[in-house]
């Protein structure tokens, strides 16, 4: 006879094979069409952010008006940010041309000392065959930057359909999901519409809370980087903030690049203060702002949110790692959704 643990092991089994199969086949398909895949999920950002700005308008606005202001504002924001961004650069790029070979050579002079001991002559061999290597990969190095070209018309059309979905999101997404609740059939109407709720508000809650603890984050690191004298800090609180959309690596990464910056332009001591910032930033981010700012949303292990981020990077690439929570997130809620709605009946 089979024991009963078997039997019980066994059910699991093919029930977890069946549910990674469709899993991979989910992510096969949006793999074929990333594309279309992550300008509907860029569309659901947007309306879960602009949602509320656009219910406040439409109280005295038409409703298509209200939309147009609250994107074409947004837009004008984003620009806005951008061409700072931008200006900040050109404005610092004398300073930082100097600054960054007066730091080259002080790595050097500092990598030649105790306890590194590196041979001078070592290191002129690296930037000679660093200097090699892209002669030699000329032609290499203009194909790839065609290809980046190609990319980037992958992305202003990405874009473009994004800001296409979230207009009619905002405009008539609850139509639009009534209309697909209706297609169902009668007996699976009511869980669709109770786990689909649970889903929404589980999404907006991550994402404004995301962009909420990103936007913190930003500050936070802008401030100690003006304090400390770092160049680039307004381009680099921008990339801490878009790394803090992946959960647990995204914020240190941007802020290695910070401390690398800060080497070459302030030296060891500056640098060693930005990697400080890596510790005290995480403890803030990890016992203060998601406790409080995602309180809204589920509520996720850590361990889940790593494997999530690493799984999510191994399928889709940084794509992956950014949507990874938030599915995982709107998936574990209508699941508690559809459980407490079967205990109810």
């Amino acid at each position: 006879m089979v024991s009963p643990a078997l039997r019980v092991a066994a059910a699991y089994s093919w029930r977890l094979l069946v549910v990674g199969t469709v899993v991979y086949g989910v992510f096969s398909v949006l793999g074929r069409f990333h594309e279309i895949a992550v300008a509907v999920f860029l569309g659901l950002v947007v309306t879960a952010l602009l949602r509320p700005t656009a219910g406040l308008l439409a109280r005295r606005l038409p409703r298509p008006l209200a939309v147009a202001v609250a994107l074409i504002g947004s837009i004008v924001v984003v620009l806005g940010v951008l061409a700072l961004v931008g200006e900040t650069v050109a404005g610092e790029r004398t300073t930082l041309e100097r600054e960054f070979g007066d730091g080259i050579t002080r790595i050097e002079r500092w990598l030649e000392q105790p306890p590194f001991r590196v041979n001078p002559e070592a290191l002129t061999d690296i930037q000679s065959r660093i200097g090699q290597f892209l002669s030699s990969h000329q032609s290499t190095l203009i194909s790839t930057a065609l290809s980046g070209a190609g990319r980037l018309v992958e992305v202003v059309t990405t874009m473009a359909l994004a800001l296409f979905c979230s207009v009619f999101f905002l405009h008539s997404g609850d139509r639009q999901w009534g209309w697909f609740c209706a297609q169902l059939p009668r007996s699976a109407r009511d869980r669709v519409s109770v786990a689909g709720r649970a889903a929404w508000r589980t999404f907006t809650g991550y994402t404004r809370g995301i962009v909420l603890v990103a936007a913190t984050n930003a500050v936070l690191v802008g401030l100690a980087l003006f304090a400390l004298g770092v160049p680039l800090a307004v381009p680099l609180a921008l990339l801490e903030f878009f790394a803090a959309f992946v959960p647990l690596i995204g914020s240190p990464i941007a802020l290695a690049v910070a401390a690398v910056v800060a080497l070459a332009s302030k030296g060891p001591v500056v640098a060693a203060v930005v990697v400080a910032l890596i510790v005290v930033i995480g403890q803030i981010e990890g016992h203060l702002l998601h406790p409080i700012v995602m309180s809204w949303a589920v509520r996720l292990h850590p361990l889940v949110v790593a494997l999530s981020v690493v799984g999510g990077a191994i399928a889709a690439g940084v794509i992956g790692a950014v949507v990874a929570v938030p599915l995982v997130s709107v998936l574990w809620s209508a699941h508690q959704a559809l459980r407490t709605a079967a205990k109810t009946i």
